[in-house]
């Protein structure tokens, strides 16, 4: 990442990418194409929340796109979850809010703007997803902050999970997952379709490690934190508040 923090896309300038590229987002079968082991990391964080949160009525889905995860999630219990989803980008909402209330007998609504300020439900939420959502992200205490948040939205034993780009601590281990992730690119999409995407990760993400995130989720007060699943600069994790 060469983009300092500063010189960072606004959120004005993501959404506005987002409002424009709402049916990539739409498909269950290939979650984002971009993203390595898409599919499975969906699979692996919806079926882990099922798992540790079985009696969940109500979720939160924080950049829920166009609604991918929460409809895995739904379909995973049974139907009859309370969904809130959340997004900057207006258009995604709308396209989430159409797929996801196919699939539950649950109240769907919609939440507009930043999670970080954004308003939630009071009374809180057994199952929050991240999504490709939290490497917009900028310095620690952001993270920190958006953490706490998420922590507090979360009824005891609810559960936190997230799939999402990540770097790495170490700095040859970073260039050599950086080398591995670009040939997956190309190999997918070519080399103006690899390229393209690593300038927009370069001007718009600024992701951190999953020992990172893990440790801030212990930080912030989750008494359990696991690692689910990890390919090149991709992770799926979560936790349990107590």
């Amino acid at each position: 990442m060469n983009t300092p923090l500063s010189q960072k896309s606004t959120l004005a300038e993501i959404k506005q990418r987002f409002d424009q590229d709402v049916e990539r987002f739409a498909n269950l079968d290939t979650g984002q194409v971009a993203t390595i082991d898409a599919p499975l990391a969906m699979e692996l964080i919806t079926t882990a929340a099922m798992a540790a949160t079985p009696a969940a009525t109500r979720i939160l889905d924080i950049g829920c796109g166009a609604g991918n995860n929460a409809i895995k999630l739904i379909r995973r219990q049974g139907g009859h979850l309370d969904c809130d989803l959340n997004d900057l980008s207006m258009p995604m909402l709308v396209r989430a809010q159409q797929r996801v209330a196919r699939e539950t007998s649950g109240r769907v609504s919609i939440i507009h703007g930043d999670f970080r300020t954004a308003p939630f439900a009071s009374d809180g939420y057994d199952i929050i997803l991240a999504a490709a959502v939290l490497h917009h992200l900028r310095d620690e205490q952001d993270w920190l902050a958006a953490f706490t948040k998420i922590h507090s939205l979360l009824r005891p034993k609810g559960s936190f999970w997230v799939t999402d780009l990540v770097s790495h601590e170490i700095d040859p281990v970073e260039r050599l997952m950086w080398r591995r992730y670009r040939d997956y690119l190309e190999s997918s999409g070519g080399e103006e379709w690899r390229d393209a995407v690593v300038r927009c990760i370069d001007r718009e993400d600024s992701p951190r490690p999953v020992t990172f995130q893990l440790d801030l989720m212990r930080r912030v007060g989750f008494s359990s934190v696991d690692l689910l699943h990890k390919n090149s600069c991709f992770a799926a994790f979560g936790g349990i508040k107590d």
